[in-house]
């Protein structure tokens, strides 16, 4: 990471040639966070094009804008894209719709993460400038043109378009809309700020298919979960390139998969990533990359096929439940669809092979697929195999099964594409470049430690009171396992306070659920009810029909609580308790430990987390102790590594934590946030601004019954705490008393 030093900011700021005061303010914060991110050649692009932003004569909104939002959308799409960016904003500001750039640039990192990768947002800047070309106008008898209509209002929705169709579907929204109302300027408006009921009908049509971006999370879960793979996925869009369809591939870059996947055979989209990424993955870990010079196009067709055949088929003896999914997804071409005097059946008969080579069950009478098969599984019966020799089972395929109609030009197509394989360009080396060639099999599997410190950012909105409005996927949250420590260290703490803990016990007897209720009239249950099983009897005897709830279960009287503990780790938690030796974070480790140790008495559900942000780039969420943990040295080990740093940006924090916690089964769930001070973060001027939000996420929180309550360690906090908290809130002025009054607080308040 660079350091900005005052002669780099001196050169940039001369480069910049701006006189905005406002500019002037925010150059220094915006060139710390550029200076992470953007190479040297980036940062003179990203001063050169903020210096031309500045120049157009549309005022300082667009160079702030764009000062501060360039650097989030070059981490996600990479420097490159700046210039078909620039390019598209150049277009805007020679046509009369420059007063649409600064609405461009406002949404741009929203929409960046939507799109993901520079091909996409290549489409969407494509889409943008068709879209203002068509839809500006010129009025008749003048030398004038009038700007899009509808244009900025498009850019104010398209994050949310974004996240409710494909490209495709955006296109075809956007097209609807220019071809019914090209000419009628007013319900131009109404459609592209979806204010129309044939807007919001013509969106909710494009809406079908299961989009990669809102399953990136899960998906990416599943590939480190049971492949121990961590790479990018990339979206690409199929309604670009109607000359060849793009298919999955992966290169250096990530792994690339169709943006949107419609349910297909029974398989539900999000089953198809599935089946895309467990077929990749297993050539990532199987397959070894051979020359590609000395074979055919039909030979390295077969080889190819005989490969994706041959990982599929290690991956189900891995994973057994792959099987279905592969079989469902999979072609099965009937043995006489192809017509072999007028077609050419080379892709026909691979495609009956690889079918046969999955399936047990396949029932294909010709001889050539029966003995490959046998011979396929002699070869995997040896051990994995390798590419090698697969290949050349598949060119022995070749030679065997060759006709002379493999020549015709009509090619046999039907029920022959197996749209979840990716295009296998992994598997090809080349003579000429393979002494400097990148080997893409070259794929070592890290360490499920350094796995899990490596999880996508989650994307949270944060509330703008000034507009009274959200900014869309505005903060990223990274979440991770909190490091380990010495757990002899926190056992230590709760020897020290061994008398306190004798007194906890005492109150934590009386919340303890003391009796048993007994729940009748069952089913089925944990043992028999001898009333109700007699009276049943004595009907059954009579003719009766008999009563069949005559078993019963017991569950406790009292408490049904999950909690969580949200701990700010902040840096003023370094500082020192006045009156003592200690900081407020050692203090706040005694007190955590006591509560868990409390709460471990009484067997509720309790998590634990800390956090702290570092701008809304990098809020850093750390779990101490999950649910599904018992109170031992792990959680323990993690307590005693607690260290504090950087800022507080609480709404984010807790909107990720009601995440984990609307998802437990219990009658009350609380959250409890132990907190030093205002919600604050370097990025942010105004005070207010993240005040306003945490009282924001209090709000949803109480939304999704969630119970939040505070407390607080700073003696000012009464200027503050209430416009989050409302009520629920404590101020302990005396933090030496922290670790007596934190579970004395929890016990009050879930009794």
């Amino acid at each position: 990471m660079s350091l900005v030093v005052s002669d780099d900011l001196e050169k940039y700021w001369r480069l910049l040639d701006s006189r905005f005061p406002k500019v002037q303010d925010v150059f220094e914060a915006c060139m710390q966070q550029a200076f992470k991110v953007l190479s040297n050649d980036g940062l003179t692009a990203y001063v050169e094009s903020a210096s031309f932003l500045g120049k157009m004569g549309r005022g300082v909104e667009p160079i702030l804008i764009f000062l501060e939002e360039w650097p989030v959308v070059a981490k996600i799409l990479g420097e490159a894209s700046l210039s078909p960016i620039m390019d598209c904003i150049r277009q805007m500001w020679r046509s009369p719709n420059s007063k649409a750039i600064a609405p461009f640039l406002q949404v741009l990192p929203a929409a960046s993460r939507r799109l993901h990768s520079q091909a996409q947002m290549q489409d969407y800047l494509d889409l943008v400038l068709d879209f203002m070309n068509r839809t500006t106008s010129s009025i008749h008898g003048h030398h004038m043109t009038m700007p899009s209509p509808g244009l900025p209002d498009f850019f104010a929705k398209s994050p949310y378009l974004l996240s409710q169709v494909s490209l495709v579907g955006l296109k075809n929204w956007v097209n609807y809309g220019i071809h019914n109302y090209g000419h009628h300027p007013e319900r131009q408006i109404d459609y592209f700020s979806l204010q129309s009921a044939d807007s919001k009908a013509m969106l909710q049509r494009e809406r079908h298919g299961t989009l990669l971006v809102d399953n990136e999370r899960k998906l990416d879960l599943y590939l480190r979960g049971l492949w121990k793979d961590n790479d990018y996925l990339v979206p690409y869009s199929t309604g670009f390139d109607e000359l060849r369809k793009p298919i999955p591939y992966y290169d250096k870059f990530g792994i690339r998969l169709p943006d949107v996947y419609e349910d297909a055979r029974g398989i539900s989209g999000v089953n198809r990533y599935r089946a895309a990424l467990a077929h990749i993955a297993a050539h990532r870990r199987w397959t070894t990359a051979i020359f590609a010079d000395n074979f055919s196009p039909f030979q390295r067709m077969a080889v190819e096929i005989f490969e994706d055949s041959r990982v599929e088929f290690l991956a189900m003896c891995e994973y057994p439940g792959l099987r279905p999914l592969f079989l469902a997804l999979h072609p099965k071409p009937a043995e006489d669809a192809c017509n072999l005097e007028t077609e050419s059946a080379v892709r026909h008969r691979l495609a009956m092979m690889s079918r046969a080579l999955l399936d047990a069950k396949h029932g294909y009478q010709t001889q050539h697929i029966i003995d490959f098969v046998q011979r396929f599984h002699q070869t995997m019966a040896k051990g994995q195999s390798s590419t090698q020799e697969i290949a050349d089972l598949a060119i022995l395929f070749v030679a065997k099964t060759r006709r002379q109609s493999d020549q015709l030009p009509n090619v046999h197509f039907l029920d022959t594409e197996v749209d979840y394989r990716d295009d296998n360009r992994h598997m090809w080396r080349y003579y000429e470049n393979s002494d400097d060639e990148e080997q893409f099999e070259e794929h070592p599997q890290t360490a499920n430690e350094e796995i899990a410190q490596n999880l996508p950012p989650r994307h949270y909105h944060e509330w703008d009171y000034t507009s009274q409005s959200y900014r869309p996927d505005w903060v990223s949250v990274y979440e991770t396992l909190h490091p380990q420590g010495n757990p002899q260290s926190i056992d230590k703490l709760l020897e020290k306070h061994a008398a306190l803990a004798k007194r906890l016990k005492r109150l934590l007897d009386l919340l303890k659920p003391q009796q048993k209720v007994r729940i009748r009239y069952q089913e089925e249950g944990s043992e028999l009810d001898l009333d109700v099983a007699l009276r049943s009897l004595i009907d059954y005897k009579s003719g009766a029909a008999p009563d069949l709830r005559i078993n019963m279960s017991h569950k406790n009287d009292g408490r049904d609580i999950a909690v969580m503990l949200l701990l700010d780790l902040s840096e003023s938690l370094n500082d020192k308790v006045v009156g003592t030796d200690q900081t407020i974070l050692e203090l706040s480790q005694e007190a955590v430990s006591l509560l868990a140790w409390a709460v471990e008495q009484l067997g509720d559900g309790f998590a634990i987390a800390g956090f702290y942000s570092n701008t809304r780039h990098e809020v850093r969420y750390l779990h101490i102790k999950g649910y599904s943990e018992s109170w031992d040295n792990t959680v323990k080990g993690r307590l005693a590594a607690m260290q504090a740093g950087y800022s507080t940006r609480i709404g984010a924090a807790m909107r990720h934590a009601a995440l984990m916690l609307e998802h437990r089964q219990a009658d009350k769930k609380m959250m409890l946030i132990l907190t030093d001070g205002e919600p604050a973060d370097i990025d942010v001027k105004d005070k207010k601004l993240l005040i306003q939000d945490a009282h924001k996420a209090v709000q949803e929180l109480d939304q999704q019954d969630i119970y939040t309550y505070c407390i607080n360690l700073d003696p000012k906090a009464d200027e503050y705490v209430s416009d989050i908290f409302g009520k629920n809130y404590t101020v302990i002025d005396n933090v030496a008393r922290l670790p007596e009054r934190l579970p004395q607080l929890f016990m009050a308040l879930t009794k």
